[in-house]
């Protein structure tokens, strides 16, 4: 995508990840970016959280289970734009870990 338009992307100076050049703060490392100018501080452009999704997994009555977290985006087409895998682990009995997701959409002007 090119420099300014909608959904044009960067990487993230701390962490490398890929990132919307609009971003504010990078959503993976958290960290904020100052490149935006002074008027990054006036950002007045809407920010809606259009999907939030959470849950818990516990771990089993006994023994261990594995786990893996991947995310798929796929277009009004049913292409897949983008996979990933975002994390892998264990539960043994008692854990427990809670997944969120969040989908931000911010008004471009």
């Amino acid at each position: 995508m090119s420099s300014g338009s909608p959904g044009a992307t960067r990487s993230c100076p701390h962490c490398r990840a890929t990132i919307l050049e609009s971003a504010d703060v990078c959503p993976s490392c958290r960290h904020h970016l100052r490149f935006a100018g002074p008027t990054a501080a006036r950002d007045t452009r809407s920010r809606t959280e259009a999907l939030r999704i959470e849950g818990v997994v516990q771990g089993p009555p006994r023994g261990s289970v594995e786990y893996t977290m991947v995310f798929t985006i796929t277009n009004e087409r049913g292409e897949e734009v983008a996979h990933q895998l975002v994390g892998v682990g264990a539960l043994q009995h008692g854990d427990q870990r809670t997944f969120t997701v969040v989908v931000e959409t911010v008004e471009n002007r």
